[in-house]
């Protein structure tokens, strides 16, 4: 199915500043992860960021040996509004308010029809916690474990409009198109990327943000033990690939980097991809013999 032309939506009038945070989850230990979390966002906050975005299945740690073997213990529960009321994670509901700052941070999360998906958890200013996305394309054995998203998912922040993605989703272009149809000017990619996987976990992001000239905030662990031993290299990247702030491969980092109006404008007048987009260019074709 082709999608929807791009909806080109107003550009936000004001700057937004996010982080993007590679740390070290403890497998299992989702109250511990959460209090990290909680001192991360805290750090953001003090360096003027507005949104912090965690790696992926920061809460319970990406290891499938422990998810398998704990997942009453290792998951959240949501309700049928997917809200979360867990008081392990008050730490960090915290940290969110007194810092005024939105999270994005990864959980195993169970389904009130009993399904279990890998998520993106928004922690509101005010406290409030929700399921904001479950990853629709899910990677190897995550599928022994986990049941895929169904449906995209956009997060409204002040006037900026910010495409939801996990890890694998963001290899496939089709992805964050979807985020820029529907008038994304920026996507976050919580994300956990194993060592050895530097070359593509520093050209799909970019390619992403070029793709669709919208800013990507991409997120990822640190450490842990092989075969799950992560490679960081957090970063934030502007609407034409370009690293705004990067995070080294090993290390706890906190990169901040502002998102200008400006900055999106000037390089969506000078690359009209989306604006240009044929509305369909697969049945189309034909076959050339030579």
């Amino acid at each position: 199915m082709t999608p929807p032309p791009a909806t080109i939506t107003a550009i936000p009038a004001d700057r937004l500043t996010v982080a993007a945070v590679q740390a070290e989850p403890v497998p299992g230990d989702v109250a511990g992860n959460a209090a990290t979390a909680a001192r991360l966002v805290a750090r953001s906050a003090e360096q003027g960021a507005r949104i912090a975005v965690l790696p992926e299945l920061f809460l319970p740690a990406y290891h499938p040996p422990t998810l398998a073997a704990d997942p009453a213990g290792t998951d959240v529960v949501t309700d049928e509004d997917r809200t979360v009321d867990d008081a392990r994670l008050t730490p960090l509901c915290e940290a969110a308010v007194a810092g005024g700052v939105t999270v994005v941070v990864g959980a195993a999360v169970r389904h009130p029809d009993g399904q279990r998906t890998i998520s993106s958890l928004v922690v509101g200013r005010g406290g409030e916690v929700r399921v904001g996305y479950d990853k629709q394309q899910l990677w190897g054995g995550e599928r022994e474990l986990f049941s895929p998203g169904t449906r995209g998912a956009t997060l409204l922040l002040d006037d900026w409009r910010l495409g939801l993605g996990i890890c694998y989703d963001g290899c496939f272009p089709e992805h964050g198109r979807a985020a820029a149809a529907d008038g994304a000017h920026g996507y976050l990619c919580p994300s956990g990327y194993l060592a050895g996987s530097a070359h593509r976990r520093d050209l799909y992001y970019p390619a992403r943000a070029l793709d669709n000239t919208m800013y990507v905030v991409f997120a990822n662990s640190v450490g842990g033990a092989d075969p799950w031993r992560f490679n960081g290299g957090a970063a934030v990247y502007d609407p034409e690939g370009r690293p705004l702030a990067r995070g080294a491969d090993t290390g706890e980092q906190v990169l901040v980097a502002t998102l200008d109006p400006a900055q999106l404008a000037a390089t969506r007048a000078a690359h009209s991809m989306l604006a240009d987009r044929l509305p369909d260019q697969g049945p189309t074709r034909r076959t050339v013999l030579a």
